[in-house]
Parts: structure tokens; sequence; C-alpha cells
């Protein structure tokens, strides 16, 4: 199969491909001609939009940091770091690796959409990251968690799909002090009904009277300024649009919210290996692919089942900071499982010296030392910094005053911890970095 032929799979043209399976469209979307409809334009519209991607990046790639990064600059605080960016010029920056796009753009894009995923590549992440969740059908979709349909989506305003919520919409309660509640799935919904909906901007608001008052609450930080669209994509669809973009793949298999084996038959397993079989099926070189979990045994499922993804096969580590699991025995071990990459949070990998700058942590130190290459999350997602950096920043705080700081800790995290790449909420600040210091 071809780079771009799996969208063939996606059209609405004949039949349409669901795992191995040929379905035609009536069979796909049901016997609701309105819903069907507007499910078809949508996949129409997606593949005239990725066919126009494909065409601008045969024509150029262009990187477009715009003035962020150097707003940045201005505000760290004076030294040898701030004058070496400063001399950097931003007409000529390349795609790089070292830049990931965390969900896409999601600082002021909606997350995991087609929008914010195209947003990160013109900002010249290298590697773009769609989130794995699965639908009631067991279609694998872009979503941050399986449960965040309710924040992240306009589902609770379309009364149909809201209904099917594990918690439809409830409205505040101001005489009790309730706030507002829904929780909705993607394993409320099938694929079809998935792709009705629209992305937003990540929040809701407790306050809420009604689902329209729901649906927004986005933090003073960020801007609903691009959210009037927000297409979201199945898995498949995002492969698609990140080979017309020309960038790699960092897939993340979100944990189930729901009790696995889902239905008596899916399991966990066949959940890790569905992710990574799209990625063949579609003709993806397993070089071009970091497959994520936070759960260990996914990701040695990957290394001894699917050993040509195992070299690139990404563990995220949230275990809390002790003795224990900083020590080199535990990196060791690690890499003994054959585990090659480690992914922390950004706080985990730094501490404060005696002088209160900010240096490599022991569980940085070690994990080098044990062989295993690391990654940070994530930068641009803790909003304004002057009053410390809140959980991201944790071990480094009293150091933290500043928007410019940022800069500082990627400094810190490139060329003394030594990540080989850092996810960022608005890549475009981490390919500024990458550049500036001759970083592919």
């Amino acid at each position: 199969m071809t780079s771009h032929s799996i969208a063939v799979s996606l059209l609405l043209v004949g039949g349409l491909m669901v795992g191995s399976t040929t379905v035609s469209a009536q069979g796909w979307f049901g016997n609701n001609h309105h819903n069907d409809d507007r499910a078809q334009r949508s996949f129409e519209r997606l593949h005239e939009k990725l066919a126009e991607l494909k065409q601008r990046h045969q024509r150029r790639a262009d990187v477009q940091v715009g003035p962020r990064p150097q707003w940045l600059v201005d505000d760290m605080d004076d030294g040898p770091l701030k004058t070496r960016l400063q001399s950097c010029r931003t007409d000529n920056m390349k795609r790089t690796d070292f830049s990931i796009g965390h969900r896409g753009a999601p600082l002021q894009f909606p997350e995991h959409t087609l929008e914010s995923y195209v947003a990160a590549a013109r900002m010249g992440a290298g590697i773009v990251e769609c989130d794995v969740a699965f639908t009631k059908d067991r279609q694998l979709v872009c979503r941050h968690a399986q449960n965040d349909l309710h924040t992240t989506t306009n589902i609770v305003t379309i009364p149909e799909l809201n209904a099917k919520c594990t918690q439809p919409f409830v409205a505040a309660d101001p005489a009790s002090g309730t706030p507002a509640q829904a929780e909705c799935r993607t394993s409320d919904i099938t694929l079809a009904e998935f792709k009705r909906l629209e992305g937003k901007m990540d929040a809701s608001n407790p306050l809420a009277a009604t689902p329209e008052e729901y649906v927004k609450g986005t933090a003073d930080w960020r801007t609903d300024l691009y959210a009037s669209r927000g297409t979201l994509l199945s898995h498949r669809e995002s492969i698609e649009l990140f080979q017309s973009l020309g960038v790699k793949f960092t897939p993340e298999l979100k944990t189930p919210v729901v009790e696995m084996p889902y239905e008596g038959d899916y399991s966990q397993q066949d959940y890790a290996r569905q992710m990574l079989e799209d990625y063949r099926d579609a003709g993806v070189n397993p070089r071009d692919v970091w497959p994520q979990s936070f759960q260990l045994a996914d990701v040695t499922f990957w290394i001894n089942e699917m050993p040509d993804f195992a070299d690139q096969a990404v563990f995220l580590d949230e275990s809390p900071i002790t003795p224990e699991t900083s020590s080199l025995a535990y990196m060791e071990e690690l890499r003994a499982q054959g585990v090659r990459i480690l992914a922390p949070a950004i706080w985990k990998m730094l501490t404060l010296d005696g002088r209160g700058e900010i240096v490599p942590s022991e569980y940085a130190e070690n994990a080098r030392a044990a062989g295993l290459d690391l990654i940070a999350w994530s930068m641009e997602r803790a909003g304004p910094l002057a009053n410390g950096g809140g959980w991201y920043y944790q071990s480094v705080t009293d150091a933290i005053n500043n928007d410019g700081d940022m800069l500082t800790v990627i400094d810190v995290l490139a060329q003394d911890v030594g990540v080989i790449g850092i996810f960022s909420d608005w890549p475009a600040t981490t390919t500024f970095y990458a550049n500036c210091m001759g970083i592919k």
C-alpha cells in the first residue's frame, strides 16, 4: 500500500474499509439519511483537505514559528543563552523531530483535530501525537482520554448523542452548590457518530444551566479564536493526514476507563495490537513510529510481539519520585525488559543545585547511565509562568518566575539532560530552539 492509498478506505465512494471488513456507505452509517448525508459530507471534505495538504507539502514545507518564540526570548533573564537565541533568524526554520506536537497545537487549537495537527506541522513539529481510544464499535480514534468527549467536543449539545453518554448532561444546581455534570466516552458511541462531533478547546463550565453553557469555559490564557472548526479524526485518518503533511507518528495507547476485556472479548492486547496494525496496513515504516503507553505491559507487549516497532516503543513513566523509582537499578530493570525510550514529565528530570540553578535530576542521570533515551512532556501546557509554573515545573519552581524561563528549561533538558525530543502544546517554541541550536 502506498503512503496515500489508505484514503481509498476512508472515502464514501463505493465502500468504506473498517478494520479488515468492507461495508457499504449505507451499512456504515445506518438508515438515518440525514445523519448519513452529514457524515458523508464530512468524509468528503476531509478527503479534499488531505488532497490539498498533500499538494502543498509536495510544493514546499515552509516552517512558520510566528512571534511567540522571540517574545519568549525577550522575556528571558539576561545571559549567554538569551544572547544566542536573540541572534537566531526565523525565516529559514526547518522541521525537526526534536519538536513533538503534543495533541497537535492545543495551546490555541482544539486538541486532536485536523486543524490542530496541521498547525503543529506548520510550526515545524517533526513528530505529531494521536492519543488513541476506541469507540463502541471498536474503531480507533484520536482523543486524549476515553472519557473526555464532554469537555473536548460538542457532544452534549447534540441531544441524541448526549443521551448515549455514560452521564448525560445535568445542569448545575446553584441552591445546593452542585456543579454541572457530564461524562461522555468514545465507547458510548460508534465511529460514525463520533464523526458527527466537532472538536473544541478542552474546557467546561461547572456553573452551566444548559449544554450550550457547559461547553464554554476556555482558560483565559488560551483562546477560542481558532475553535470555529474542529475536525475529528479516526486513528487511520490521522495516519493519512500525517503522511500528507510529511510528519512522523507518536500514537499513545490511552488507558481505558471501561473494564477490559471490553464486552468480554476485546482485550488490552487486542487493543494494543490493533493500534500498530493500522500503521502496517498504511505501509508506514516502523522507524517513523514512536508508540507510547503509561502501562509498561503494553510497551513490553509491543517489544515482544511486534518487534519491528520495539526500538522506538516509549514507556510513559508517571510513577512518583522515590529512591527506588529514581535508582539506577530501576532504570536498568526497564532496559533489561527491552525498554529503550523513557518519557517522564519535565519536572522529574530536573532539580535545583546549591546555587538555585536548574540541573539534571538523579532520575535523569540514572536513566541516561542505564542507556535509556529520554523524551520530555509537555512544554506550553502550564500557562503563564510568573508564579512558578505549577505542576510541570514543581521540582524547580523557585527558579521559575517569567515565561522566558521556559527556554532555559528547554536548554537544560536538551544540553544537560540530553533528551531526544520534547512534547509541546505550541511546537513553534521547541522548533525555534532546536533550529537555533542546530538540533535536527
